[in-house]
């Protein structure tokens, strides 16, 4: 593909318009999105309070579940804002921020809500996170020189 043409300018930024977008859509489970909206509610053909009644800290466990719904939704949004905005050349400070925003977001968000709900697979669930942190942390002692993707690239 030839890096000029106006079609990949478009599809980088349609791209872009998707990560936004999915940054958003995540911020709203985990800040706005109330546990169970009317519609929930008239799919399952009872009122809030029935539920309430019948399974107390559902709401709350929902909540949670939703945190990390969202914190993953907004991970591959940053992701796929940082793909749709690389350039052909490697950018140590701007991979290594996404990386740590999209791990922060997925897999430390998901961990710590684990342990917050004392789940039976929190120590589990911490392995991934512990994992990019790892990463992370080797990535930050690595060399910084750039790296010409060019002649690594693959034609499809």
């Amino acid at each position: 593909m030839n890096p000029s043409d106006p079609k990949l300018h478009i599809s980088a930024w349609l791209l872009i318009a998707c990560g936004v977008w999915l940054i958003g859509l995540g911020a709203y489970f985990i800040a706005v999105r109330p546990p169970l909206l009317p519609e929930d509610l008239r799919y399952m053909d009872v009122t809030l309070s029935q539920i309430r009644i019948a399974a107390p800290f559902l709401e709350s466990w929902l909540s949670k579940v939703f945190t990390v719904l969202g914190g993953f939704i907004a991970g591959t949004g940053v992701l796929t804002v940082f793909v749709a905005t690389a350039t052909k050349t490697y950018q140590p400070m701007a991979t290594s921020w996404a990386i740590a925003v999209t791990g922060v977001l997925t897999v430390g968000l998901m961990s710590a809500i684990n342990f917050a709900l004392a789940s039976d697979f929190k120590w589990l669930l911490l392995i991934p996170a512990l994992l990019w942190c790892q990463s992370g942390s080797l990535r930050r002692r690595a060399p910084q020189e750039g790296i010409n993707l060019e002649r690594h690239r693959c034609e499809l």
